[in-house]
């Protein structure tokens, strides 16, 4: 597969993997704000998925329609969902040949939801969670379109290779910056503040049936990190991370595929033999900034090796 092809898979569902995680906080902390209108700030979000100035989001942090105007259709937000779907969406244009026509009519169709002016009014004055709702939808047609539709070949390699290398350094950065926002004391037992954050992820129903004692910070870190079973959990994602790594071995890139092997491999055991108490040893932050930086480096040697950017 060229390069260029594999680069463009890659980057379409990086972007596609990123507006899920963008809409599913956006709609969960909305939520969370009707819920407590006097405390509540967008700071958080803004800090995780957008590049606002500290001093900015502060003008922004109390206004809910105005977060989800510059965070979905802002054109001048590089981060926005709208300016996110509509790279995915020039990237898969650019390989039609080598994704299926249902995949690129998805995309397609996104692309031209998310332009059209009933998202901005209905952000802007109707209710915002059934306009959320629609592009979340929409999202989950990508990846049903995605997974039905194509081949089991290098593409497909590429394609989730992306997914779950942005799903890994997604999860562990909302932890971080969750936890951050309660200067990781854990010992705080704030049953909302828990609930809201598992929602976002998605991962609210498996922890009431994984933990019967109620909200605890070391099981939420447990979950979110740990467990091989959450498909968002961070331990998940490096694991298909190296499930779909494992298919491009070939004898043409044999010192290549060693190295990012090893890395991807050295990720993977730092968390398979970690526990909540050695985390907690090390301090949360560290280990969470160390995974983080482990998996970007992972990206960037992706670009070097296989996507030949210099």
């Amino acid at each position: 597969m060229l390069s260029r092809v594999a680069d463009s898979l890659y980057w379409m569902s990086r972007y596609m993997e990123r507006t899920d995680g963008i809409l599913r906080m956006l709609r969960i902390n909305y939520a969370s704000s009707q819920d407590d209108i006097q405390d509540f700030s967008w700071k958080p979000v803004l800090r995780i998925f957008s590049y606002i100035a500290e001093k900015d989001a502060g003008t922004v942090a109390q206004n809910s329609r105005e977060v989800l105007q510059y965070m979905v259709t802002d054109r001048e937000n590089s981060n926005s969902v709208l300016s996110i779907v509509t790279r995915a969406r020039e990237n898969a244009r650019s390989v039609q040949d080598h994704i299926t026509k249902e995949l690129w009519q998805c995309l397609n169709e996104y692309y031209h939801i998310i332009r059209d002016g009933q998202v901005v009014r209905g952000l802007h004055a109707d209710d915002p969670v059934s306009i959320l709702d629609i592009l979340i939808r929409q999202g989950l047609l990508y990846y049903g379109t995605t997974d039905v539709t194509m081949a089991r070949g290098e593409g497909y390699a590429f394609i989730n290779i992306g997914k779950f290398l942005e799903r890994g350094v997604q999860s562990a950065d909302i932890l971080d910056v969750k936890f951050s926002d309660l200067r990781y004391d854990f010992t705080r037992v704030d049953t909302n503040y828990w609930k809201y954050l598992l929602l976002s992820i998605s991962g609210y129903e498996l922890y009431m049936k994984t933990y019967r004692t109620g909200f605890e910070a070391r099981n939420v870190v447990e979950l979110i990190v740990l467990n091989e079973d959450f498909p968002r959990s961070v331990m998940y994602s490096v694991n298909q991370l190296y499930r779909y790594f494992e298919r491009l071995k070939s004898d043409r890139n044999r010192e290549a595929y060693q190295k990012i092997e090893f890395m991807i491999g050295s990720v993977r055991s730092r968390i398979k033999y970690s526990t909540v108490d050695s985390i907690l040893q090390q301090g949360l932050h560290t280990y969470l900034k160390g995974l983080k930086d482990d998996l970007y480096e992972v990206g960037n040697a992706f670009n070097q090796h296989y996507f030949a950017y210099s």
